[in-house]
């Protein structure tokens, strides 16, 4: 008898403060359009979309503050994105074995000049002309002046690359904690309209990083808020989640990244 009374299965739960993987699948927009809701925010949805909120900006003419308003059509992947990739792919390659034999034949050439210059001037032209070649040509990023925990506790989740892991970290604490940006930005988006998150603050540090706070019990900060580093921004909760926590996230050109190669170490 005790066996019947389990006729459904128990609901798999794991990333974003043990929320049930329904919610966290639905949270998730894997379209190529989307209709905006009221209360969202065009940060918001590239948080849900995995995306870098410039590209969706930019595939929909939206400049900055990136208004956007609900019933609102928006492209979020570029339908020729496939083919456009695929293409590239066979000229890079092609490219790249025409640059291959250039190069060998450019290289031999290069030896023999520089070789004659070191002998007339003096000075090996071969090292100089090396050390400005390979410079690496980086896209760098913008750096955080400073980056803090946002809450103190025991890490209860940590962060997991996996497909379905946990895109951040969980931490456990008691209910009204204070909780504290763990770098200074600009707040955009705070509310709850995302599923599997509760209630949520997301800060913009910069172009690059975003950071998020979810599960809040309540949120003490407003959008387009400026806030800077240890700033209160909310209380611990368990909004949608399944015990009282802080599910904190840190996202690089709309990416999760693990926090702990940003945060101090304890």
């Amino acid at each position: 008898m005790a066996c019947s009374s389990r006729e459904k299965p128990a609901p798999v739960v794991t990333v974003y403060g043990s929320t049930p993987l329904t919610k966290q699948t639905q949270n998730t927009i894997n379209t190529h359009e989307y209709i905006v809701r009221a209360g969202e925010t065009l940060y918001s949805i590239a948080w849900r979309a995995n995306s870098d909120v410039r590209q969706i900006a930019k595939l929909n003419n939206i400049s900055p503050p990136y208004n956007i308003y609900p019933n609102q059509k928006l492209i979020l992947v570029s339908k020729n994105k496939g083919k456009n990739a695929k293409a590239r792919r066979i000229k890079h390659s092609s490219q790249n074995q025409t640059k291959s034999s250039n190069q060998t034949s450019k290289k031999v050439v290069k030896k023999t000049i520089a070789s004659s210059k070191k002998q007339g001037y003096g000075k090996n032209v071969v090292q100089s002309k090396r050390t400005q070649s390979e410079l690496p040509k980086t896209n760098f990023s913008q750096k955080i002046k400073q980056w803090r925990w946002p809450v103190k506790g025991k890490i209860i989740s940590h962060f997991s690359s996996k497909l379905q892991g946990n895109k951040g970290l969980d931490i456990a604490g008691r209910r009204g904690t204070k909780i504290r940006a763990a770098a200074s930005g600009k707040v955009v988006y705070a509310g709850h309209a995302l599923r599997g998150y509760g209630k949520l603050v997301i800060i913009k540090h910069n172009d690059d990083y975003l950071s998020a706070y979810a599960h809040n019990d309540k949120i003490l900060v407003k959008e387009q808020q400026q806030v800077k580093v240890g700033d209160i921004v909310a209380t611990m909760g368990d909004t949608d989640a399944q015990r009282v926590m802080l599910h904190f996230e840190v996202r690089f050109r709309g990416k999760s990244i693990d926090p702990l190669k940003y945060l101090p170490k304890r």
